[in-house]
């Protein structure tokens, strides 16, 4: 394994509240962590498999208007799709997962942490609760990466 954790912070940071999965996996990268790389994506593409099969563990980060403000950053295991084919131009983390497992042989321990997000419009500011989220995903992320088991 190239990796330990590998953090892929995914989302268009040109629409507001989306954009906070890239400014987490920024934040993870230029924190230096040891055997943490960052990733920052518009979106989940075929070629994340690559890194993502070569990470002992993977952790995706992004917004979601589906996470109530209230439950701020939610960390969840993740399992590999049944299939890897791709339907559209991303894929959603499961899909990477499998496209790893079945091209590369590789799918590692993985999460999916999601951010609430209020506000997609245009513009590249955050809402105050997603803010919020993003510090306590931060600090998920870190506690990952320092071998602490990740709090649900």
């Amino acid at each position: 394994m190239d990796t330990d954790l590998l953090v892929i912070g995914y989302g268009n940071t040109l629409r507001g509240d989306d954009g906070v999965g890239p400014r987490v996996s920024d934040a993870i990268a230029g924190m230096a962590l040891p055997g943490v790389k960052a990733i920052t994506a518009d979106l989940l593409a075929p070629e994340l498999a690559d890194p993502i099969s070569r990470a002992r563990r993977v952790v995706f980060v992004d917004a979601s208007i589906d996470t109530p403000v209230s439950a701020g950053a939610v960390l969840r295991e993740l399992a590999p799709a049944e299939s890897s084919q791709i339907m559209a131009h991303a894929a959603d983390p499961r899909t990477m997962l499998a496209v790893a497992r079945d091209v590369f042989g590789h799918a590692p321990e993985a999460w999916w942490l999601t951010i609430p997000a209020l506000d997609m419009g245009i513009g590249e500011s955050l809402s105050q609760p997603t803010l919020d989220g993003m510090a306590q995903a931060i600090e998920k992320v870190r506690q990952l990466a320092l071998g602490v088991s990740p709090e649900y």
